[in-house]
Parts: structure tokens; C-alpha cells; sequence
């Protein structure tokens, strides 16, 4: 074995890892590959007798390319005219795939994911690298260019959001289930009252539709407004496929092959806190949802 295919080994033990810290960072599986592409290429070019500890300095790098793409994507004029959700994670309803275990690992939901998004670049990074997957201030610093206390502060007010905002999904996906499949039944049955008595009282409703302007606002809270918006959704009820969307109980929308919404719900305390649904046709197209077909 020559020195660049052990080097090749040895980056693919870390892989799993790196692709993990990347989709926590930027929200998209695609943007995350190719951040983790890019750490490799950049470790072939190095002078690896200096790397002690490889773990971490892939770690560092694929941090600063995340954050790199996270700022170039701050300084592009926006282009959604609603809220943007991180790219979800669509599995049968067998299970997550293998492949995305790691990158769903310590319920990395669509709640969390939705916050994180609203985080300011610096933010998200030192709050992902400490809080998830526990690397000192010490080398969170000189990624952000600020000091150990000061990147510690950044996590700091990371957290406050994300422990105000980010509701606790009810850990038994089995009930979870049951609230999603009664929520699908009252929306396909018009049973408005049915579908109210799913619902938290103060629930959030998101919709993304990308660049196409939308016909009613892409957020809306309360029972009865979410209500109100799910009477359009109704016409569709009866084509939803269960699914899991990131890690809980969601649905897909298709009908003749092509798929037209992918829906992922936050349960908490048995009523559901939180709808995300994605409808943008370009990010549904790019999705790989052949996994739902068998």
C-alpha cells in the first residue's frame, strides 16, 4: 500500500464523522459532501508527518470550509421569499438508512436543524463543534478568529436560542406515528375538529417554497391558523406516504412518481408542536427518495 492510499484509508475511518459535523453546520447532505470532498482534497495536499491527531485537524478543516460556504451563502442576495428549511432526511418507515445513521445521530431533527439555521455562521460552528461533539473553545478560536472565551460566548448565545426554540420531540416514534397517522386521517376526512385536537395550541407551521412567491405566508402559529392553511393540504392528504423525515414521523406527497411535498412534524407531549414542510420543486428534485418506492 502506497502512502496516498493509506492516507485514502485512513480519511475514510473519519468520513462518517466529518459528514456528521458538515450537515449540522450547513443543513444540506449535498453541501456537506462536498465540503468533506474538499477537507480530503486538502489533506492530500499536506504535509501529514506534522498532523498529530488527524481526527481533529480533519475536524478543524472541515469546520472552516463549512464556515466559508455558510458566509459566501450569508453575502448572496436571498432568493427565498419565505422561510429556508435545511435539507431533510427522507428513510422508509423501516428504519434510517445505514448511511445516515451518523448524520441523525443525537436527534438531529428538522426543530433543531430549523434553529440552527437562524444562527449566525460563527454561532452555529462553535455551538456544533462544543455542544455536539465536544471540541475545547481552545480550538473553536482560531476557526472563528476570536478568543477562547469569546467563541465560548458565541455557543453561549447559541444555546439560549436553541433551548428557547427548539421543542424536545417525544422520544417514542411509535406515538409520535400515532399523532402524525390521526393528523393525515382528519385532513383527508375534513374533520377539522379532529385535525385541531392533533395539534399544540401553539404550533408552527413552515412551508418552503423556494423562489416562487408565495400565496400565503410561509409561517403561520396556532392551532386554528394551521388549521385554516391545511384545509388547501387536504386535497393531497390522500396521496401522503409515511416516512421518516429526519429520524420522526413525517410524510411524503407524490403522485405519479414525482414528489410534491416532504412533511416532518415535531410531537411533543402527544400533540404536535411543529409542521416543516418542504415544497420547492428544484431541493425535492434533488432528493433521493427511490428508498420509499419498495
Amino acid at each position: 500500500m502506497n502512502e496516498l492510499d493509506y492516507l485514502a484509508e485512513q480519511f475514510d475511518a473519519h468520513r462518517g464523522h466529518l459528514r456528521a459535523v458538515a450537515y449540522r453546520m450547513l443543513g444540506s447532505v449535498s453541501e456537506a459532501d462536498d465540503a468533506v470532498q474538499e477537507s480530503w482534497l486538502r489533506l492530500s495536499r499536506s504535509e501529514t508527518d506534522e498532523i498529530e491527531n488527524l481526527a481533529g485537524w480533519l475536524t478543524t478543516v472541515v469546520a472552516r470550509v463549512c464556515l466559508d460556504a455558510m458566509r459566501a451563502r450569508r453575502s448572496r442576495p436571498e432568493e427565498s421569499l419565505g422561510p429556508h428549511l435545511p435539507e431533510p432526511i427522507v428513510s422508509p418507515e423501516a428504519g434510517v438508512d445505514p448511511e445516515h445513521e451518523a448524520l441523525l445521530a443525537d436527534s438531529v431533527g428538522l426543530a433543531l436543524m430549523v434553529v440552527l439555521e437562524q444562527l449566525s455562521p460563527p454561532e452555529r460552528l462553535s455551538f456544533v463543534l462544543h455542544d455536539m461533539f465536544s471540541v475545547p473553545f481552545e480550538e473553536i478560536a482560531p476557526i472563528v478568529g476570536r478568543s477562547p472565551e469569546a467563541a465560548r460566548q458565541l455557543a453561549s448565545r447559541a444555546r439560549r436560542r436553541v433551548r428557547g426554540t427548539a421543542p424536545e420531540p417525544d422520544p417514542d416514534l411509535g406515538r409520535q406515528r400515532e399523532v402524525v397517522d390521526a393528523f393525515l386521517a382528519a385532513a383527508r376526512d375534513g374533520d377539522f375538529q379532529a385535525l385541531l385536537e392533533t395539534l399544540d395550541p401553539d404550533v408552527v407551521l413552515r412551508v418552503d417554497r423556494g423562489a416562487l412567491r408565495p400565496a400565503a405566508p410561509g409561517e403561520v402559529r396556532g392551532a386554528p391558523a394551521v388549521v385554516e392553511r391545511v384545509r388547501t393540504f387536504a386535497r393531497l392528504a390522500r396521496f401522503a406516504r409515511p416516512a421518516l423525515v429526519n429520524g420522526a414521523a413525517g410524510f411524503v406527497v407524490a403522485r405519479d412518481g414525482r414528489p410534491l411535498t416532504v412533511a416532518g412534524f415535531t410531537v411533543t407531549d402527544g400533540k404536535i408542536a411543529e409542521i416543516d414542510i418542504l415544497a420547492e420543486p428544484a431541493r425535492l428534485r434533488d432528493l433521493d427518495l427511490t428508498m420509499l418506492d419498495d
